[in-house]
């Protein structure tokens, strides 16, 4: 057996003692984005209480108990107006629910966010919110500790991959603020905004979540935040169940995605300014709310009421469809507000009407099901929808149930459409994501797995005259070639730019390859390294191909292309068709 020694530079994570520095600046973005989470759940407070018990006032109201006029069509279209003007003067980028604006910042924008954004984004939530928005708050506040966090790295000697790193911290802490979930906060970090496993990224994050986590509770703010138990029935029927469930919810998150993104293209055909759209979005919810009133502003206390299975068929119906249609709508035209609340209750309401047919469960159990499964289907975070539930509820015991119908409602979903809520306005604006995670091919292949081992090589007693007729000869196939000695040590690569240089320094025609390499010193690899390094080498010298030498004896064994690299990455693309089947064949006699 061949040995191969081991690199010791090389370890299995590429993390370094600098991790520390940033999950201790992660600590300051924690605190901060906590501080802005309770000042935005307060905000609304304050703007549902000036907007429909015309007070002035923090205290926390529920808009479902009012019975409202037809006068109140007019308050979400003032809070409209408002955001509108805000986002035409101040800053488009506080339209929508802030997650793919999030998402564009990271991949596109070098992880920047300004501080205009900061501020505006939670106000105008607040104002969607307070006067009647279907939303929830989590999507602003995820948003806005984004950019509190951008904001701090900017003023940090930070690089951008660190940079994006405190911006998910951010927005992790201000998950976590909202709903006392930080396992929930950190696996959302993982499967939407990292875009990487890393500990680089995953220690800051985890950081930031635990310290929010513990700040919230001196606050006294309730966790869980909807207290709910049951037993839990471990069965081949109740797994066939709550996979049914599941399948059911992931229909249900493409027929929202699609509700949102159909009102938001009739929305752009008409021939106003995209300023006006939520003022048109803002009488559809006040409309919404004259039928039930239940289904205006973030409406916690629904998600509550269907855990504890207080509403009756015909009631979770109403608050499914009502609060369904001007979601859609409202978000459609571009107002402000979050996903993530609207996404429980459907899917909450959803679960409490199929109760009637599903088998007898503790009260709240399908809802949890149908609520944590609408979420991880419509939003594609199927491991976060599960630690979510589970924390939000405290219900351990409906882990397993919970799982599996996650996981029916993302592969029903993933099959359904090929991009998700969040994605969807990326790719109307040309981006596209690939959500998928893989070990980087490059740090698995070595050189000689991919190398050329028959190279032709061109001799270092080779004159400057010979070597530019050699390079215009019909017969000559490629560009480059590696110069050897008579002991095929590599002395460089004769390339068409390196005769064009030689030629302009006005070197002697009868000058010979290897004085005119002396001072030149080639970029080589060895046959045990890795791509990854290899790679980074030839792109730092800005090379398109290498010689590859013995490490002992400098001896020249094959030669490495961009061509060769490229096909790396090909590899699993080309594995995908095959398919193996066992056959079972009888012996011939």
């Amino acid at each position: 057996m061949r040995l191969i020694e081991i690199d010791r530079s090389r370890g299995d994570f590429t993390a370094n003692p600098r991790v520390l520095w940033i999950a201790a600046i992660a600590v300051v973005v924690a605190t901060i984005s906590v501080g802005a989470g309770v000042g935005l759940l307060a905000l609304i407070r304050f703007c549902t209480n000036i907007a429909y018990f015309g007070e002035w006032s923090l205290a926390a109201r529920t808009i479902g108990e009012l019975h409202l006029g037809f006068s109140s069509i007019f308050i979400p279209v003032a809070g409209a107006l408002l955001i509108g003007l805000m986002a035409r003067y101040g800053s488009e980028k506080i339209r929508g629910h802030g997650i793919p604006e999030a998402l564009e910042a990271i991949l596109l924008g070098r992880s920047r966010l300004s501080p205009k954004v900061a501020i505006l984004k939670p106000i105008s939530s607040a104002i969607s919110i307070g006067t009647g928005g279907p939303f929830g708050a989590e999507g602003p506040i995820i948003m806005t500790g984004g950019a509190l966090g951008s904001i701090i790295a900017q003023m940090l000697p930070v690089s951008d991959a660190e940079r994006k790193t405190l911006l998910v911290a951010g927005a992790a802490a201000g998950m976590t603020t909202v709903f006392g979930t930080p396992i929930a906060a950190v696996m959302l970090a993982v499967e939407l905004l990292l875009f990487e496993w890393a500990p680089r990224s995953f220690v800051p994050v985890a950081v930031a979540a635990t310290v929010s986590a513990v700040e919230r509770s001196y606050l006294h703010m309730p966790t869980p935040l909807f207290p709910s138990s049951g037993d839990v029935q471990i069965s081949l029927m109740g797994l066939i169940t709550w996979v049914a469930v599941g399948t059911i919810a992931g229909l249900l998150s493409g027929v929202l995605t699609k509700l949102v993104y159909t009102t938001e293209d009739l929305f752009s055909k008409l021939p106003i300014h995209w300023m006006w759209w939520p003022m048109i979005g803002g009488i559809c919810v006040g409309i919404g709310g004259l039928i039930d009133p239940r289904a205006l502003s973030v409406g916690y206390d629904n998600i509550d009421h269907l855990l504890k299975g207080d509403l009756s068929t015909m009631s979770a119906l109403s608050l499914l469809l009502v609060k369904m249609t001007i979601w859609g709508i409202a978000l459609g035209s571009g107002t402000s507000g979050g996903v993530l609340a609207p996404l429980l209750i459907i899917g909450g309401a959803m679960g409490m009407a199929l109760t009637a047919i599903l088998p007898i469960a503790s009260a709240g159990f399908w809802p949890l099901l149908a609520m944590a499964a609408t979420m991880g289907g419509t939003m594609r975070i199927p491991l976060t929808a599960t630690f979510f539930a589970v924390e939000v509820t405290g219900a351990i015991d409906c882990f397993l149930p919970v799982l599996a119908a996650c996981t029916a409602a993302y592969t029903v979903a993933i099959l359904m459409m090929r991009r998700s809520i969040l994605t969807e306005r990326l790719a109307r604006r040309g981006h596209h994501i690939l959500c998928e995670y893989h070990v980087r091919t490059f740090a698995l292949t070595r050189v000689e797995d991919v190398m050329t081992r028959s190279v032709q090589t061109v001799p270092a007693s080779m004159t400057l005259r010979d070597a530019a007729s050699f390079l215009i000869d019909p017969d000559t196939i490629h560009p480059t070639f590696p110069v050897v000695d008579e002991d095929r040590r590599v002395l460089g690569v004769l390339d068409p730019p390196s005769v064009m240089k030689w030629r302009r320094k006005r070197h002697p025609r009868t000058a010979q390859l290897h004085n005119l390499l002396q001072a030149e010193k080639p970029v080589i690899a060895h046959p045990d390294e890795h791509l990854e390094a290899v790679a980074e080498r030839m792109n730092s010298a800005n090379v398109a191909h290498v010689p590859v030498v013995n490490r002992n004896t400098g001896r020249l064994v094959g030669y490495l292309c961009w061509k060769d690299i490229v096909s790396v990455h090909a590899g699993p693309s080309k594995e995908e068709p095959r398919r193996a089947f066992f056959r079972l064949r009888r012996h011939q006699r």
